[in-house]
């Protein structure tokens, strides 16, 4: 049977919308066609508009001439957190099927005004919690669901955002600062509040939260540092240096023609080490992290009770060796571990052999999250076809968004207790 190729539009052609997204719907030919960019970058729009075949009259600067008319079937937006409503409302009453970054919004009042705008409209709208689309997540759930290790009692979940991702995304990158995108706990957690709701199977009741921004200060300077990596005496003894960083860590993975994060610093392709050095010598991605107008956390605690009595702890911390979340799932019959960097499952059911599974061997396609990205995109397709509703539909990605808005409001009131759904 003949399936159908869906044009799709791509507003914000950065790391996810284009080169995640719009790279994996590029390749699936016999599924989408992309057809039509925007971005405010004009080199992105050369390069992607090169990649995917794009002419130049369908590639736009200007974000009111994009959305004159309807360009395509399907829209993916992949803008700053800041610009999603308004963008995701115009698209819904342009008539798109939409795939929308995540998070949606740092504010409660917007995600319920989008709410209203998907009910006025009408049109399918999935948000990006790739998360829920990768192999080792589902089998979680998969587990959960079968009471193997009996009921689910109590979460324990580590978000390992790893030094050196903390430097580049969320002190000198674009979600460095709250006014600019949205807080910390948001931007980067609202896949882990999605994850533990849809674990414990129920809405959180109430929650409290803790943390700060502990290390990234100018406070914490060495004395004698210079405002850019490669003007400073500790340019190769600094952890977070930019050299260390990114040309040091370029030569260890063999100079990859595309790659996260080095495809970020520059839109220069094919990427070089020369023009990778360029960019840390003049562009955002080469300061001093102590030395730049962050002021999102660098590490904070979430404590939740879900209405049907399970209990959920998040720790979220920049200052690990390495990348991936750490789940554990306490249950009356047993134990459920996860350690997402290590690719190990393991259930540990009382009195009886662990069992471990190697989660990498559950990947089949692409590898960006686990799989999930892959997973996210052919559930897309899946979607437009009229085949199923995805299970982060925007009606339930709400939840995670109230979550994550609600523990920034409890880290500011100095942990106070806050219920998560009012009046």
């Amino acid at each position: 049977m003949d399936r159908k190729v869906f044009t799709v539009a791509i507003i914000g052609c950065g790391s996810r919308g284009a080169e995640a997204y719009g790279r994996i719907m590029a390749e699936e030919k016999e599924k989408f066609s992309v057809v039509s960019l925007c971005d405010t970058d004009g080199e992105k729009l050369k390069k992607y508009g090169e990649l995917f075949g794009v002419s130049e009259a369908d590639r736009f600067l200007s974000e009111k001439a994009f959305f004159s008319r309807r360009r395509a079937d399907a829209l993916v937006i992949a803008t700053m957190d800041n610009d999603h409503v308004r963008q995701c409302e115009r698209a819904l009453e342009l008539g798109y099927d939409i795939l929308l970054e995540k998070p949606i919004t740092g504010r409660e009042e917007e995600c319920r005004q989008l709410l209203e705008a998907h009910k006025k409209y009408g049109g399918k709208v999935v948000v990006c919690h790739v998360l829920r689309y990768a192999p080792a997540y589902v089998k979680v759930k998969e587990i959960l669901d079968s009471k193997t290790c009996g009921e689910l009692v109590m979460i324990d979940s580590v978000e390992q955002v790893c030094y050196w991702h903390q430097a580049h995304s969320f002190v000198r990158g674009n979600w460095r600062n709250s006014k600019l995108s949205s807080p910390m706990i948001l931007q980067k957690c609202c896949h882990d509040f999605d994850l533990l709701q849809y674990y414990a199977g129920s809405r959180c009741d109430t929650l409290s939260s803790i943390g700060d921004l502990k290390h990234f200060r100018r406070e914490c300077q060495p004395k004698g540092a210079a405002d850019r990596c490669t003007e400073c005496p500790y340019v190769h003894s600094c952890t977070y240096s930019a050299e260390n960083i990114y040309i040091g860590n370029w030569k260890d993975v063999g100079s990859p023609a595309n790659c996260w994060p080095y495809n970020v610093l520059t839109t220069e392709y094919p990427l070089t080490e020369e023009n990778i050095r360029r960019a840390i010598e003049t562009g955002p991605y080469g300061r001093c992290v102590y030395a730049c107008d962050n002021d999102v956390v660098d590490h904070q605690i979430v404590t939740m009770r879900f209405c049907n009595g399970v209990k959920a702890n998040l720790r979220m911390t920049a200052f690990t060796a390495g990348g991936g979340r750490i789940m554990k799932f306490y249950c009356t019959e047993g134990q459920i571990d996860m350690d997402e960097g290590q690719n190990v499952l393991s259930v540990r059911r009382f009195n009886k052999p662990e069992e471990k599974m190697d989660t990498a061997s559950l990947i089949e396609g692409g590898h960006n999250h686990g799989g999930g990205d892959n997973g996210l995109i052919e559930e897309f397709y899946r979607v437009l076809c009229g085949e199923e509703d995805a299970p982060t539909r925007l009606e339930d990605s709400i939840e995670s968004h109230l979550m994550a808005i609600r523990a920034e409001e409890s880290r500011l009131a100095g942990g106070e207790l806050m219920k998560v759904h009012r009046g």
